[in-house]
Parts: C-alpha cells; structure tokens; sequence
C-alpha cells in the first residue's frame, strides 16, 4: 500500500485504514468513506481543484492508464487490486470525481462469511451442495451487497483438481482455488481501437478448458454466450448480475441475453436461461451495513418458461 499511499495524497490515510472499503470523493473538500458498512464524511481535504485532479492522473497513470480532457472518464484496477473511477469535468459539474472501491489483501473465504454472518448456516451446507454438485448458479443484489466478495468464496468450495477460468471486467475476485485462469477486459485506447469486451473473453474461455466458467458480472451481449455454455455441457458455472430479486436477476438476463444481437426469439432464450440456471442466490446490504444472503431460490422449467422458487432464506 507504501506505493498507492504516495500517489493519493490527502487519500493515503484513508487507503491505509483496513475498516475502509470505498473513498468517495465529490470535490476537493468533500471526501467521504464507507467505514464498517456506512459512509461517513471525513476530514480529508485537497488545496483546491487542481490538485485533486493532479491526484486523480497519478492513480490513473499507476493503472497504466491516460485521463485527460479527451478521456475525462476512466474505470481501472490499481496495482493493490481496488478498483478506481474517475471522471473529470465537464462530465463532473462540480470537479473531478474520484470513487476507490476497495479490497482485503486476503480474499475472504466462505468460513469468514459463515462467522461474520453473512450466511446462515443452513445456507452455508444449501450454498455447498450447489456448488460440489456442478450446478449453475447465479449470483444476484445490487451494488455495494457483496456479490463479488460471496462468488470469490463459492470459487473456495470448488475441488482443487477443477480449473476455473475466470472473465471480469475488472479484475477484482478473490480465489482460493490454486488452478485459476484469469482474464480481464481491455478498453479502448485513445484512438478508439484494441477494445476486448466480455463477450469476447466468454467466448475465449470456452477454449480453454474450464472445468468451470466464473464470471464477474454480466453486464450485455455475453449473457447468451454464458447461457448456451452453460447449455452445452459446461456445469457448475458462477456469475454475478445487478437485480432486485431472484426472478428479476433472470429476467434481466434474458434481457442482456436478447442484447447479443442473435435472432432468437425472446421465448427460445427464456428455455434457454430456464434450462441453464439451476439456482439464485440474491445478496442485500441492509440499513446498519450488514451484508448477507436474504434468499437462495431454485430454478425450474414451467412450461416455456421458468419457475422460483424460495428454498432458503
């Protein structure tokens, strides 16, 4: 952290602070953090704009990275693995914007969630059984919940002969397992070329062996990748998505699923997602910053479609 703490300025002792998981800077003299599981206001301030956007470029750059007037918004990982979002004016109206999302030197495993409650135990052996079972599960809550924190401590419940390969958009899971192939999307340079999206790696990581496929986020068209592998032999397969509640969670990835641009109707890739997902693990942060799996639900075929239904909570 010695390194990253030169580069952030005023930031450095919030960086260093292991109770902080997200700094969150509005302007040069409105910093705030999330400390235990709430955002507080804190002290830290910058001399004025120019030096939080002079802050602003070094964390950029330590990503390897350009942000300037041309690119004035930039998502990256640093070189400690938290991830960085900084979007400068005029896109950020009242200075630049700099969001550091942060994470553990130690990725958590499933045992410390199990101790620090985030899941119960009934949920830890169900949560067990999905994932030595070889079944397809999909891991849903909104931002800020733990979805990433809890798929990188199912990854620990995977036999260690299993070859994982991974696809993220930022790099930011926390594996146990030793026999671990990671990909990370690449973005655009400044000339608009050399863009790897997700969908991309989806396709790629079906080549190289997994005995199962791990991604990050679903985010667009790599849904209908992810499902029809799902579909074609590729069991116990893990995914995070952005969603209110399990059928939520499978409705926007039909939605995503459609985005890919494939022309299948929409009732052919609901058969699809119903055969592909066997079941929905959905995450919320409640009110006092306490993280923990409120449902796991199983899924079924109905008919031409999908069934939930709740078997933990």
């Amino acid at each position: 952290m010695s390194g990253l703490a030169a580069l952030a300025g005023p930031l450095a002792g919030l960086l260093a602070d292991p109770r902080v998981g997200e700094v969150l800077v509005n302007g040069p003299h409105d910093v705030w953090v999330e400390r235990d599981g709430r955002l507080v206001r804190v002290d830290a301030r910058f001399r004025d704009a120019l030096d939080l956007r002079r802050t602003a470029v070094r964390l950029v750059a330590a990503c390897g990275r350009r942000i300037d007037d041309a690119t004035p918004l930039v998502d990256a990982r640093l070189p400690d693995g938290s991830r960085v979002n900084v979007v400068l004016p005029p896109l950020a109206v009242d200075g630049p914007l700099i969001t550091i999302r942060r994470f553990g030197a130690e990725p958590l495993r499933f045992e410390d969630l199990r101790a620090r409650g985030m899941v119960a135990d009934a949920q830890a052996a169900l949560l067990a059984a999905l994932v030595q079972r070889r079944l397809n599960v999909l891991v849903s809550g909104g931002t800020g919940t733990g979805k990433t924190t809890l798929l990188g401590a199912l990854t620990g419940l995977v036999p260690e002969d299993e070859r994982i390969v991974s696809v993220e958009d930022a790099a930011e899971l926390g594996f146990q397992s030793r026999h671990v192939a990671r990909l990370e999307a690449r973005p655009p340079n400044v000339e608009g070329r050399g863009e790897i999206d997700l969908r991309r790696l989806v396709r790629n990581a079906l080549r190289m062996r997994p005995d199962r496929l791990v991604v990050g986020e679903i985010r667009g068209g790599e849904a209908i990748d992810l499902v029809l592998a799902m579909n074609t032999g590729h069991d116990g397969s893990l995914a995070t998505i952005h969603a209110n509640g399990p059928e939520d969670a499978l409705r926007r990835l039909e939605t995503m699923a459609l985005m890919g641009g494939v022309d299948v109707p929409h009732a052919a890739v609901r058969e699809q997602v119903a055969s592909a997902i066997h079941a929905v693990v959905h995450v919320v942060r409640d009110p006092d910053g306490t993280r923990r799996v409120a449902a796991i639900a199983r899924v079924e075929r109905a008919g031409a479609g999908w069934r939930v239904t709740e078997i933990a909570a």
